[in-house]
């Protein structure tokens, strides 16, 4: 067995759309680049999913290429992980369609993000009711093992576990079952102003999000006017103190420094000192990253070639399984050289 052989197979997913939060980073980025040490690793911007809500066609474009210039400014090697984009791989469409027959109505419409997105919506598309079988179809082309995920995202992993069981009980084993990894601090930081609402560029209070393109000052500015608590203490309870937790939880990430050790250091210290601290650690952190994404993201030439590269590697390691799925469902194999006068095999 090979070294790449024995290691266990990663699979994650980022929408293309809008600038990306501090919570992008914490529940995804940074375990993304700590993932990818460990398995063979495949991270995908997951464009057909940005479709599902209301979006303008030179906004998907531009955050495409802003999200891949991102994944590698936090940490992801060309060389060690594949990236690319969902709708460059056409198995995963494919995938989608095929898993919807063993997924129920009922299932997609207990979903929190669809009652979230949609609620108060004029127009609900389809796509973001069914959306979530497509990230079914994105995790089990790659006999993924290991999710690397926000704790947002558990109920569709969830779902993506009890989707493959049920497709291996009907059709005979085809998929192993994922699990999630979730970041121990940090995993759903939330919006300065409105701490008991998750960090979102689309809801909640602009001025309690922090952007990870933002500039040093305005980062400054957001954490000395972040919500606190009328109990002057530094303390971690989520419960009953929502504000001084997150920040807790913010400067945990920023700093590696465990919440735990960060009570004790900022014990008997005031609030103001503690959120120009936690300001200055995002700072910090923030700034390298926005350096390399700056220079990444003017050299659009070199970024579709990366995710070109990364293209042709996803088609190969999905095609085993989207043609092992088509067969156990009973379809029949189309004849060398007839499937649309070209001789390819399906999945490509």
């Amino acid at each position: 067995m090979t070294d790449l052989e024995s290691k266990p197979r990663v699979f994650s997913g980022i929408r293309a759309s809008g600038d990306k939060t501090l919570g992008n980073y914490s529940g995804g980025y940074r375990q993304y680049a700590a993932t990818q040490e460990t398995g063979d690793a495949f991270f995908c911007i997951v464009d057909l999913h940005s479709i599902t809500t209301e979006f303008s066609p030179a906004d998907l474009r531009e955050f495409t290429l802003a999200g891949a210039a991102m994944l590698f400014a936090t940490g992801l090697d060309a060389e060690r992980s594949t990236v690319f984009c969902q709708s460059h791989v056409v198995a995963h469409a494919e995938a989608a369609w095929l898993l919807g027959s063993v997924t129920s109505f009922g299932e997609l419409r207990r979903m929190t993000q669809f009652k979230e997105k949609s609620e108060g919506q004029d127009f609900v598309s389809a796509g973001l009711f069914n959306y979530p079988v497509l990230m079914v179809g994105d995790i089990l082309l790659y006999q993924t093992e290991i999710v690397p995920i926000g704790d947002d995202q558990r109920q569709h992993l969830e779902l993506t576990r009890d989707v493959a069981e049920r497709f291996n009980q009907r059709f005979g084993e085809t998929f192993t079952i994922p699990r999630g990894v979730y970041p121990e601090e940090g995993a759903r930081i939330r919006n300065l102003q409105e701490p008991e609402r998750l960090m979102s560029t689309t809801r909640g209070t602009p001025a309690g999000v922090v952007r990870m393109i933002d500039e040093p000052d305005v980062i400054r500015k957001k954490f000395k006017t972040a919500v606190t608590d009328s109990e002057k203490e530094i303390r971690h309870d989520p419960a009953a103190k929502p504000g001084i937790s997150n920040l807790l939880e913010i400067m945990s990430v920023a700093s590696g420094e465990p919440v735990a050790a960060l009570e004790r250091r900022y014990e008997g210290a005031g609030y103001g000192q503690f959120k120009e601290d936690v300001g200055e650690a995002v700072v910090a952190l923030l700034t390298p990253i926005q350096e390399r994404y700056r220079a990444l993201r003017a050299d659009e030439r070199e970024l579709q070639r990366l995710l070109g590269v990364g293209a042709e590697k996803a088609r190969r390691a999905s095609e085993p399984t989207l043609e092992a799925m088509y067969d156990r469902m009973g379809f029949v194999k189309p004849e060398a050289g007839r499937l649309f006068g070209a001789a390819r095999p399906r999945g490509l």
